[in-house]
């Protein structure tokens, strides 16, 4: 099956792509050699590991440009491994891999990942498009966040009953 999917699509490595540190996790040991096969084929760095809570751990240790997860993960899932990533105010960005999308309803707002990609036969090819689109836009920011906004309000508001 790898054989085939690496054969599907046409390699291409550039120096930007070698620049890109991508952190892969999966619990299924053939898809995680599998996806990192393809992507270090195209000349990605690739870190691998099984489980969201190693992810986080080496996350923490290592700076990655981007985060590929699945979604269904033993122990914690991948959306709630984004939330971690996000609430670190890293600029990595972030990608969910799921087969469950339309039926449970993900989209970017809900589970905060950069791109969302449906397993499926199209899978390797979005995944390369994702990867090659995210590692060349400038790093996330993290929003102002809503206490940091409403603090702000508050030292702008006049007091009652002045003018």
């Amino acid at each position: 099956m790898t054989g085939l999917l690496l054969s599907t699509v046409p390699a291409m490595k550039s120096d930007s792509a070698s620049s890109v540190s991508i952190l892969l996790v999966d619990d299924n040991p053939n898809g995680l050699t599998a996806r990192r096969m393809i992507l270090e084929e195209h000349g990605f760095g690739v870190t691998t590991t099984a489980t969201a809570e190693d992810a986080w751990s080496l996350f923490q240790q290592s700076r990655f440009d981007i985060v590929v997860t699945n979604y269904r993960l033993a122990g914690m899932n991948g959306a709630e491994l984004i939330r971690l990533i996000r609430a670190s105010d890293s600029p990595a960005r972030t990608i969910l891999l799921s087969g469950f999308i339309g039926v449970l309803g993900m989209n970017q707002e809900n589970t905060g990942a950069d791109e969302l990609i449906l397993k499926s036969n199209k899978e390797v090819p979005e995944l390369l498009r994702a990867v090659r689109k995210l590692g060349h836009q400038t790093p996330r920011r993290r929003p102002p966040s809503a206490a940091g906004n409403t603090r702000r309000k508050l030292l702008l508001r006049k007091p009652a009953g002045s003018r």
